[in-house]
């Protein structure tokens, strides 16, 4: 059972070693699966390509979602996981560094839950993780299935 994993969906190493060190950090102990573009998110959620057989059923507590992605952006990711019945509550949060109104205005009429900019600074970029683990990971409440 994957109940407590976290689907970081980035494709920059660097911000993904980052979003992993400020988890660590934190103490959030979640195992972390990443997809490293928007295709490889659906073939997670949706038990396509190299994730074929998975569970389904079995969502991340919340996905962690970079706007800025190859093969399959992640306005459009986030298009499909609400168009889907079996996927259309799992939580999203837009993470990106984004400065684009559009891009807000964008995820929110799609459906996301939350949008964070990445804090550029490290220290900040810790606490983000920290507040997101907390609220995401801690005291937000999602469904049973």
């Amino acid at each position: 059972m994957e109940s407590k994993v976290i689907l970081l969906v980035e494709d920059n190493p660097d911000d993904e070693a980052l979003t992993l060190r400020a988890f660590k950090k934190n103490n959030i102990k979640n195992s972390v699966v990443v997809a490293h573009d928007g295709a490889e998110a659906l073939d997670y959620l949706f038990g396509a390509g190299r994730h074929g057989g998975r569970d389904v059923t079995d969502l991340p507590q919340v996905m962690l979602l970079d706007l800025k992605l190859p093969k399959v952006d992640g306005l459009e990711v986030l298009r499909r996981v609400r168009e889907t019945e079996h996927t259309r509550l799992l939580p999203v949060v837009i993470l990106t560094s984004s400065r684009e109104e559009q891009d807000l205005i964008a995820g929110y009429r799609l459906g996301c839950n939350s949008y964070v900019r990445k804090p550029v600074n490290f220290d900040e970029f810790v606490e983000a993780a920290r507040q997101l683990g907390l609220y995401w990971l801690v005291l937000n409440e999602t469904p049973s299935k």
